[in-house]
């Protein structure tokens, strides 16, 4: 499916809240690159009337991820421990996409075992079967905290929702994902699993874990046509990111910022039959910080 040019628009949740702001920032989706477009005469992805589970889809890049396969011709699962987020990123898939098919909204916490469990049951059934799974759900957890003042609960958290989360879903998701035709699995990780922060220990390790867990499963894997890649990025313009570094920063940025749309176009690319040999790897966009070196020149 080629969809016909689209604007973008974007709805902000207040971190850790699952409140929405009443804002409507189309601008500043598109402004670097025109990402979160979907125009005629674009690469056609493949991906008409194949099924995803998305987490993390109440905000952020899980958020524009659904939108961006809805726009593919895809039938999507959206699961997020909040059900006003779930009810709003459904609007937002029907205004950006009339034609799209119904979205099956999930209400889970991706640290819980039992929700996960039932809701992955909730999407398969709902989607008749789930080719693809995107693991958005994460949490920024403790920013500007050294490890002497971040408390236990407060790493544990962190790495329940960004580490364990993913391995709950996935070990759920997997009886489908083996019986679907050219299954696949991202992950969304951060160019943190490779470069660091000043206080930001936790979501740093955790992220780590997940480049880790990706490579791992995908060698778990082969020889079942699943394939399992994460994606790297460096600041998104998030609600998140937000919250951690403030409205100001992100609305007059002194550094490169990209849009969840243009990593949610990621996505939609590894979950492609395009990217049929892109197997185990991490794709990382951040307009090419880890490439350089500090040799002095």
């Amino acid at each position: 499916m080629v969809p016909a040019c689209t604007a973008s628009s974007r709805t902000f949740e207040r971190p850790g809240t699952g409140e929405q702001d009443d804002r409507d920032d189309t601008a500043v989706l598109s402004r670097t690159t025109g990402a979160g477009t979907a125009c005629e005469g674009q690469m056609d992805l493949q991906l008409h009337d194949r099924t995803a589970l998305i987490t993390g889809a109440g905000s952020g890049i899980g958020r524009a991820t659904a939108r961006a396969l809805a726009q593919e011709g895809m039938r999507v699962a959206l699961l997020d421990r909040d059900s006003a987020a779930l009810e709003g990123t459904a609007a937002l898939v029907r205004d950006a996409v009339p034609e799209a098919a119904e979205a099956v909204l999930v209400l889970a916490d991706v640290t819980d075992e039992e929700q996960v469990r039932a809701g992955v049951l909730r999407a398969v059934d709902g989607l008749g079967g789930v080719d693809h799974v995107v693991c958005c759900a994460g949490i920024s957890g403790p920013v500007g905290s050294s490890i002497e003042d971040t408390d236990l609960a407060a790493w544990n958290t962190v790495l329940a929702v960004n580490v364990t989360g993913p391995f709950l879903v996935l070990k759920h998701a997997l009886p489908a994902l083996r019986i679907a035709d050219r299954g696949s699995i991202v992950l969304l990780a951060s160019d943190s699993a490779l470069v660091a922060s000043p206080g930001m220990v936790p979501y740093c390790a955790s992220k780590a874990a997940v480049v880790q867990f990706g490579r791992a499963l995908s060698v778990d894997l082969l020889g079942t046509g699943i394939r399992v890649n994460s994606i790297a990025p460096s600041i998104v313009d998030t609600p998140m990111s937000r919250g951690d570094l403030g409205e100001a920063a992100l609305d007059d940025p002194g550094f490169p910022v990209q849009t969840a749309d243009e990593v949610a176009a990621h996505v939609a690319y590894l979950l492609s039959p395009h990217a049929a040999a892109v197997n185990g790897t991490t794709l990382i966009s951040d307009f090419g910080y880890t490439a350089r070196s500090g040799f002095p020149a």
